[in-house]
């Protein structure tokens, strides 16, 4: 997998293609020489491109073409770029690069022939007409229609040179599997030739076309049919959220909310109960993920009760509507809330999935986070490692829910300053996430952060910035400024440059972090309360007493609301506050203390 596309640092096996190309297009000059380049990505496509035609000039002068859409002859484009050039006309060296088929549609979308079909049937006639053109032709396509290629343009694809694959993990490709449900919508068998190995696939382009087709026609079209898109749609853009195959990780966001959004408003209008309540658990998941935790709520609430009562209280269901509904409590400092319900789904699953299921790891994963919360440090442990073992023993050493796992022993682990059992953990972690979901994933921002907190904490300052970093503009790139996990960087940042006797730029995080807190959580959230005591202990480091104190104070009324007055938190904001406090009155107890961050 190519970790980040806009390098020019090529994999091993991209490395080899890409020179194969050079070799290709320096061997051919002179005559006609048709190249089939094809890759699924069109960032690193585009990459490509560039870095072949830098190294190509000024020996062989590069053009690039572009397919029209309503008129997708290759002959045609070529053509009119010939009449166009001089150079060409003269039989100079060349390459000519053709783009525009990737955009071409699959589907026929009630025409008589689909965009990617007339291509085709250009193609096959052209052979002959392109002896004309003595240049490098390098065509670009994607694995989809490189498939449908070798079939319906045979005689063409006699004549290649040499087809040349660039391989990376994000694709706009749908496996046909996914869409068994709703083939009876296509006209003409047009999924009838696409069988399920490794490159057939259905680009994503053409079902939200097909949906914008179905949205325009009269009621009477089945409704159901446009739901079945719907959901398909906002699950397909969801999982490429969960692998880190989305191209632009907020956009794919927000097109996964629009789909579950129409999906259920049909639903709804419908009485479609049981899909609606799917649909309600899925949209809540993506607002939970972006902090908008006021319209996550209502959403799993209604889930909760629609799968209660359509399908009984015994049903796995219900025990995942159970375990998102306490997550979320979990996430706002509502552990009294939140206990019983991750209690009930564990049960639950025990009971319907039996001891060894991923679902059961998973709820011993989540009790253990809200232990570790509550300063339950002994229960989070046990729980902890049995989830560990459990995600090992089921899904083997390398997958994402081991790297979680890893991920929260870890955090456990530092936070009781057992550094040296923490590292490795957290550098495995870090690890996993980045082979499995690429460098680009709010899972590998949350593994730099831990490992920055962990470096932090042992004043390994030098190497706990850079990670900081990395995790603050990650989290901004894929969630945007106004997130949560934004505002937990901002503030971890400011702590190291506390710590380092910074303050002016620790001042302006801490106040950032704070004001994107009280807007995204409201006033009264612990994390809040976490940024109040921070900067309050800013404040008292400067001697800025009279500032500090009304912060502490505001901080630890959070902490004993939402924590109660025996939680850790609560402790270490009491502790600052009683220190500050000795301060203005000159107690000598004031020296050799160490403001504590939270």
């Amino acid at each position: 997998m190519m970790t980040n596309p806009a390098s020019n640092n090529l994999d091993e096996q991209n490395q080899d293609a890409y020179d194969d190309l050079i070799v290709s297009i320096e061997a051919g000059v002179g005559r006609l020489n048709l190249l089939i380049a094809v890759c699924d990505y069109e960032n690193y496509r585009q990459e490509i491109i560039s870095r072949y035609q830098a190294e190509l000039q000024p020996d062989i002068r590069c053009y690039h073409v572009t397919l029209a859409r309503n008129e997708p002859s290759l002959k045609a484009a070529i053509q009119q770029l010939v009449e166009s050039e001089e150079y060409l006309q003269q039989h100079q060296p060349a390459v000519i690069t053709v783009t525009g088929v990737e955009q071409l549609y699959f589907l026929r979308l009630g025409e008589s022939q689909s965009e990617q079909e007339k291509f085709f049937g250009y193609l096959q006639w052209t052979r002959e007409a392109l002896r004309e053109f003595p240049f490098a032709i390098v065509l670009w396509v994607t694995n989809q229609v490189l498939v449908n290629l070798i079939k319906k343009a045979p005689d063409f694809w006699s004549w290649r040179n040499g087809v040349f694959h660039f391989i990376c993990k994000p694709k706009n490709i749908v496996h046909v599997q996914d869409f068994e449900q709703i083939r009876n919508i296509l006209e003409n068998g047009e999924l009838s030739n696409l069988d399920d190995s490794k490159y057939s696939g259905l680009p994503i382009a053409d079902l939200e076309r097909l949906v914008e087709q179905l949205e325009k026609q009269d009621n009477h079209q089945d409704p159901k049919l446009l739901i079945s898109l719907y959901s398909q749609l906002g699950n397909i853009y969801n999982r490429r959220l969960d692998k880190g195959e989305a191209l632009d990780y907020q956009q794919e966001e927000n097109l996964a909310i629009k789909y579950y959004s129409q999906a259920i408003n049909l639903q709804t209008e419908l009485g479609l109960e049981i899909d609606l309540a799917t649909s309600l658990n899925n949209l809540a998941n993506l607002y939970f993920s972006q902090g908008r935790y006021d319209q996550a709520e209502p959403l799993y609430l209604q889930a909760l009760e629609l799968c209660k009562r359509l399908l009984g209280d015994n049903h796995p269901d219900v025990a995942s509507s159970l375990s998102n509904l306490a997550y979320l409590y979990d996430s706002q400092g509502r552990y009294d809330q939140a206990e019983p319900l991750f209690l009930q789904a564990l049960e639950l699953r025990k009971r319907l999935l039996g001891d060894n299921h991923p679902s059961v790891a998973t709820s011993l994963n989540n009790l253990a986070y809200l232990y570790e919360s509550q300063g339950r440090y002994d229960q989070a442990e046990t729980l902890y490692l049995q989830a560990l073992e459990l995600s090992k023993r089921l899904l083997g050493d390398n997958h994402p829910s081991v790297a979680t796992s890893l991920n929260n022993l870890a955090n456990l682990y530092e936070s009781q300053g057992r550094y040296d059992q923490a590292e490795p953990l957290l550098l495995r972690a870090l690890e996993l996430f980045k082979r499995l979901l690429g460098d680009n994933h709010p899972s590998v921002a949350t593994s730099l952060n831990n490992l920055a907190n962990l470096y932090d904490s042992q004043g390994r300052y030098d190497e706990a910035e850079p990670l900081y970093f990395q995790a603050l503009e990650l989290s901004k790139r894929l969630l945007g400024e106004n997130h949560p996990s934004v505002a937990t960087s901002l503030n971890n940042l400011a702590n190291l440059y506390d710590s380092q006797g910074r303050y002016d730029q620790a001042e302006t995080l801490f106040l950032e972090a704070l004001e994107l807190r009280k807007h995204l959580l409201g006033d009264n959230h612990f994390h809040v309360a976490t940024s109040l005591n921070n900067l309050a202990g800013l404040y008292e480091s400067q001697g800025r007493y009279d500032q500090g104190e009304p912060l502490y104070l505001q901080a630890l009324e959070i902490c004993q609301q939402v924590l109660g007055d025996d939680h850790p938190t609560t402790v270490t904001v009491r502790k600052n506050l009683a220190h500050l406090l000795a301060n203005l009155s000159d107690s000598p107890q004031s020296e050799n203390f160490d403001n504590n961050h939270i």
